[in-house]
């Protein structure tokens, strides 16, 4: 963004604690994802409660990608072009493991109907 009364360009980074309970994605996002990395995540916000070691209450909020709901599409930053030439889905990454086990029958030009 830029500075309206200077005019400098500026940059903004925020942090968000994120919760992943898919075991594929959270392999994809160990391998994939670095500090800088910018991202797309879809999940639901959690807000947990609990009392630190003075016993004050502490807030935090998280955002929670469930094993079928979350997804997660890595925009830019990635460690290798694995993640674009996978389309960028991290959603469908376990799918795309999947993929690679079935065997694929070539399919004939001709329509059988």
């Amino acid at each position: 963004w830029r500075d309206r009364a200077t005019g400098e360009q500026k940059e903004q980074t925020e942090w968000h604690r994120v919760v992943i309970f898919n075991p594929n994605l959270v392999e994809v996002a160990e391998r994939m994802l670095q500090k800088g990395t910018k991202l797309y995540l879809e999940g639901s916000l959690r807000t947990r409660k609990w009392q630190n070691q003075q016993g004050a209450d502490v807030f935090t909020t998280e955002v929670v990608l469930n094993p079928f709901s979350g997804q997660m599409v890595i925009l830019s930053g990635a460690k290798s072009l694995d993640a674009q030439n996978m389309g960028g889905d991290m959603a469908s990454a376990p799918a795309a493991a999947q993929r690679e086990e079935i065997q694929t029958t070539p399919l004939d030009d001709e329509i059988p109907f």
